[in-house]
Order: structure tokens, then C-alpha cells, then sequence
């Protein structure tokens, strides 16, 4: 299955809730092994984050440049209202339907395909493919990236398929991403009814004060490259059912996306210091999903600008908006970049991609390889 319509089909035909396991992986095991790459399949972790399924495969030697190319197999839950079954891959036009033809099995077809097509190369192309990014990511690329440096397959570049075009394909190259962490804060009183609040301890108007607080902070300005830094209130919740009832309890949380000058330790730290410094009886736990990241624009930016541009006739736009990708683990390694196809139906009902920006995209990831192994 070269043919990145064929293979996407296959892959979209395969039900892959995130985390994805089994037979997925075996689809794109059979396209690889074919093309002569060499597969490492591995499930790590243990619940409630695992266990996760993911895949390594290379092909190549260690004389000449080292290219790695990252994706993921898992989708999320299609929804009700398809106008057919988002696993059975339904073509309509000029358009591929199914969960996943956008985010992101559609690229890794693509991929798979310009792999097939750019044989004998110097050096080493690989793949980097987990079965869960849509989820927690506890125990796919992380542990991919782990199993790499113990193999001594650190690459060079990196390239995530992620749908980073917006209006047409090719018109974007996210050469970053912001960070993000979640807060939950709790703040602990005494149940007590409301006609005797001196025998009680209501923790709503606490929890407003240290929200009113925490709404003040401007935490920057944005850089060149990054837009400012915001912090969200995403929910308030009491629980209380009753209308005589001091509440015993209030909580909220918090979504902070930040750019390279925040980290998410230190956002932390300061939010945790505005509640305690209105109350000893404030609780605050966080989960940071991954710091802010930067590839500065050179030479992996510019090598995918140009095959973009020599394909499409588009010239990119380099940017760093839109939510948390594998990225941001992955450049810990080496320098990536993301570019992919166009995310207007990514997550959506009637998930659907080009057939024509599937064969462009493919042409694009062709034209890469080649200019990285010439």
C-alpha cells in the first residue's frame, strides 16, 4: 500500500479511539516492512494513563543525514451525526471522509507513500509513531523518545504531520508551540446554614477573591514570534443543590497557555501563592501538558518552505498558534517543525480531506526527502 489513498483508507477502516492498539499498527506495519524499514513495536506504561501502543521504524544506515518523521495513529471519539460510519472510509467527491483522514492518519499516508518513492537513500529516515496524542501522551512519544536515545537513533531533523494548513494546504509551518497547564483550585470551608453564618465558613466569596486576583495578572506581551500569554477560568463549581446551605467546599480551574517566556513550574508556583495568601485552607494541584517551545527560523524551516513552495506555489507562513502538539516533546531531540494538511475538519463530524491535497502532500514530503538526502 503506496498509495497514500489506499493506505489512508486502510488506516481510516480501523477504529482507533485514542489510545490506539492492535490492528492499526499492523496495517502500517505491513506498508512499512514492505518499503524494507525495520520495526520496533512497543506498549508501555501502566494504567490509568496506560498501557500505550506505539511503533519505531527505520530504514537507512548511520553515514549521511539522519530524518525522522512524527505522527500518531489514535484519533478521538467521532460523535454521533456522520452522514455514514466515520471508520468506513467514504469517497465523495474530491473529498476522503472518516475519523482520522485529517488528524492524522491522512499524513502518515502521505508520508508512507513519499517514503516509498525515495529508496536507496544515504543515511537514515525513521519513524516516530504513537497511538496516543490525543490522550494523556503519558507513554507514547515520550517513551518513543526514550527508546530512540537508548538505540542511538537521536535524528537530526524532525518533521510532525501534524494539519497545520489553514485555507490552503501549504500556507502554514508551525515552527512552535505554546505550553499549557491546568489548575485546579479548591478552597475548604464549614457547611453551616445561611441563617447562622457565624457558625459556618463560606469558601465562595475566598474562591472569588483569589479568581479576582489571579484574572488581574497580565503575565507578558508576546514576542515576535509568540502572541501574549493568557490564563483561562475554565469552571466554578459549589455542588450545592440547596438554597439554605453555606457550601462546605469551592472549586475552579484554571488553563494557562503560555509562550517562551513563561514556564509552567513557575505559573504554578504563583498561582499557588495568590490562594494561599488568602487562605491556609486553599488546595492547588496542576498538570502542565508541555512547556512553550521555539524552532527558530534556518535551515529545516526553510528546506520545508521550499519544497512547499516548488510543489504548491504557496509560500508559508511560519507559526506558532494553536494548541499542544508532539512537538513539543520531540524537541528535545532535535530541531522539528510540523506541517500537514489543512485542519478545517480536524475533530469534527464529517472529519474529511482532499484527495488532491493528499496527493500534494505526499509530492511535498517526496520533495523534503529528496532535498534531505541529495
Amino acid at each position: 500500500m503506496t498509495d497514500a489513498l489506499t493506505l489512508a483508507k486502510a488506516l481510516i477502516a480501523v477504529p482507533s479511539i485514542t489510545p490506539a492498539t492492535g490492528q492499526v499498527f499492523a496495517v502500517l506495519e505491513r506498508a512499512l516492512v514492505a518499503q524494507g524499514f525495520t520495526l520496533d513495536r512497543l506498549t508501555c506504561g501502566q494504567a490509568p494513563d496506560g498501557p500505550v501502543e506505539n511503533l519505531l521504524a527505520t530504514r537507512g544506515s548511520d553515514v549521511g543525514p539522519h530524518f525522522a518523521f512524527a505522527g500518531h495513529l489514535d484519533v478521538v471519539p467521532p460523535g454521533d451525526g456522520w452522514q455514514t460510519s466515520p471508520f468506513d472510509p467514504q469517497v465523495r467527491g474530491d473529498l476522503l471522509h472518516g475519523r482520522g483522514a485529517v488528524d492524522m492518519k491522512g499524513a502518515i499516508a502521505s508520508f508512507v507513500a513519499a517514503a516509498s518513492r525515495v529508496v536507496g537513500h544515504k543515511g537514515r529516515l525513521t519513524l516516530v509513531i504513537t497511538g496516543d496524542e490525543e490522550g494523556p501522551a503519558t507513554y507514547g512519544t515520550v517513551a518513543l523518545i526514550e527508546r530512540m536515545r537508548a538505540q542511538n537513533l537521536v535524528p537530526d531533523l524532525c518533521l510532525v504531520g501534524e494539519p497545520t494548513s489553514a485555507e490552503r494546504l501549504g500556507d502554514t509551518i508551525k515552527i512552535g508551540r505554546r505550553g499549557s497547564v491546568n489548575i485546579w483550585i479548591e478552597v475548604a470551608g464549614t457547611q453551616g446554614h445561611v441563617a447562622y453564618p457565624h457558625l459556618a465558613d463560606n469558601p465562595i466569596p475566598v474562591l472569588v477573591r483569589i479568581l479576582s486576583a489571579i484574572d488581574a495578572i497580565v503575565l507578558d506581551d508576546g514576542t515576535d514570534w509568540f502572541q501574549p500569554s493568557n490564563i483561562e477560568v475554565t469552571t466554578i463549581d459549589v455542588g450545592n443543590p440547596a438554597t439554605n446551605v453555606i457550601s462546605a467546599k469551592a472549586s475552579a480551574r484554571l488553563s494557562i497557555r503560555f509562550n517562551d517566556q513563561q514556564n509552567g513550574e513557575a505559573l504554578v508556583a504563583r498561582v499557588r501563592a495568590i490562594a494561599e495568601t488568602e487562605t491556609a485552607r486553599a488546595t492547588v494541584t496542576a498538570r502542565i501538558s508541555g512547556e512553550a517551545f521555539l524552532t527558530p527560523p534556518g535551515p529545516l524551516s526553510t528546506l520545508v518552505s521550499d519544497a512547499v513552495q516548488q510543489v504548491t506555489g504557496v509560500v508559508p507562513k511560519l507559526s506558532t498558534t494553536g494548541g499542544t502538539s508532539d512537538a513539543r516533546y520531540l524537541v528535545a531531540l532535535c530541531p522539528v517543525v510540523e506541517f500537514g494538511l489543512c485542519n478545517a475538519t480536524m475533530h469534527k463530524l464529517d472529519e474529511a480531506v482532499s484527495l488532491t491535497d493528499l496527493t500534494a502532500l505526499a509530492d511535498i514530503y517526496e520533495n523534503i526527502l529528496e532535498r534531505v538526502f541529495a
